[in-house]
């Protein structure tokens, strides 16, 4: 592109040119048999056509915030997507091995359950419900009911100028189907039970990181926000994200995480840029393999991380167009925060912040991994044991 390197460093504000911001990949999920793989993109393709706000007197946007499969019972396949207010119930036809393309329809529509921006869908484990979430409030849905929902949290003010944190991620419990998690922009995760209250208002537990007042900074509060929460395949341990680093919950610990991995720690210099670029309120999704016992998250300059649980060690590994031809080994990368770096690592000062991993998913039980690069979907497939230090 023949930018400066000052510019390509800190510069959020522009995609190359051949990528335009309807192409951009917003949202990738396997299907619980792992045959099929889902992604939504800015465009809102096979989704969400533009809709109007009229209330708000503003374009809703058709990017596709998220995607879930609903458990397959039968040979019929559907998902949930939902945009910024709208959740679509999808059909998917049979595929056969020479589609390319399959055209779909919305059989269900769930609409005018939201005012604020839907940041979450999460289907039950009960296979009949799901809960929507905003920046306030969580919904309650029936998947044969589009009409009408329940409303099961909601810590809206009565004075909006009393508001402290807003809700960024919910998911129901795999196993459990009265509980559900919520994470907030305060680094702060409740468990809920629908057996103890209709309104959820008053949380099962509240699990919190004590800060350290030390390293209090103008910072902490944006870098502590959780940008994803996940349930481990056993409904055990809790799995969140957010600025800096990937941390793993035990259900029964309230009093803060059991691990907590560096995802670029070496970022903490550049915060301050990073905040005026708006970099550092990127949004970073976290997985879980098939197991539990290995954890993965993004990063910048089409970077994401691995870490190994057993052994804490992690690696970073690069999603690059030549890694993502056919038998191509994935090569691991190191950063190096400053002094004279060697031949295999990369300065802070020439990472590509325009190149951010947002979104990723994990095979459910093999080891495939799905990764969005902006607008390119890489999909590798684990045939040797990567040196995770």
């Amino acid at each position: 592109m023949g930018e400066d390197a000052d510019t390509k460093n800190i510069n959020n504000s522009f995609l190359p040119d051949y990528v335009t911001e309807a192409d951009v990949i917003s949202t990738v999920e396997f299907s619980h048999r792992g045959d099929l793989l889902a992604t939504g993109d800015k465009g809102g393709r096979v989704s969400h056509e533009p809709d109007f706000d009229y209330l708000k007197s503003l374009e809703i946007e058709e990017k596709i915030n998220k995607i879930r499969w609903i458990p397959q019972h039968n040979a019929a396949r559907f998902l949930l997507s939902t945009n910024d207010k709208t959740i679509k119930l999808w059909k998917v036809p049979v595929l056969k091995p020479t589609d390319l393309m399959v055209e779909v329809s919305p059989r269900r529509i769930f609409a005018n359950g939201h005012t604020y921006h839907v940041n979450s869908i999460s289907v039950n484990s009960d296979c009949e419900t799901y809960l929507s979430a905003d920046d306030l409030r969580i919904n309650l849905w029936h998947l044969d009911i589009t009409d009408r929902c329940f409303n099961i949290v909601d810590i809206k003010p009565a004075n909006m100028e009393d508001l402290t944190e807003v809700i960024t991620a919910a998911e129901f419990h795999p196993q459990h189907c009265n509980l559900f998690i919520y994470s907030s922009s305060k680094g702060t995760l409740r468990l809920c039970d629908m057996r103890a209250s209709a309104l959820c208002d008053q949380h099962s537990k509240l699990f919190e990181e004590p800060e350290d007042p030390g390293n209090r900074s103008f910072f902490s509060e944006i870098v502590s926000s959780i940008s994803d929460v996940r349930f481990s395949h056993s409904g055990r341990y809790l799995l969140t994200r957010d600025y800096l680093t990937v941390k793993v919950w035990d259900l029964n610990m309230e009093r803060g995480p059991i691990e907590t991995y560096q995802v670029h720690d070496y970022l903490r210099s550049k915060l301050c840029s990073l905040y005026e670029n708006d970099c550092i309120f990127d949004k970073f999704e976290c997985s879980w393999n098939g197991t539990d016992s290995v954890i993965m998250t993004g990063a910048y300059n089409n970077f994401f991380r691995m870490f190994d649980r057993e052994t804490g060690r992690g690696v970073t590994l690069e999603a690059a167009r030549e890694t993502g031809k056919a038998h191509a080994v994935l090569r691991t990368r190191r950063v190096r925060a400053g002094g004279k770096r060697r031949k295999d690592q990369v300065t802070v000062d020439s990472l590509d912040f325009t190149k951010k991993i947002l979104h990723m998913a994990w095979h459910p039980t093999d080891n495939i991994i799905a990764i969005a690069a902006t607008n390119n979907l890489y999909i590798f497939q684990d045939k040797v044991s990567y040196d995770i230090q």
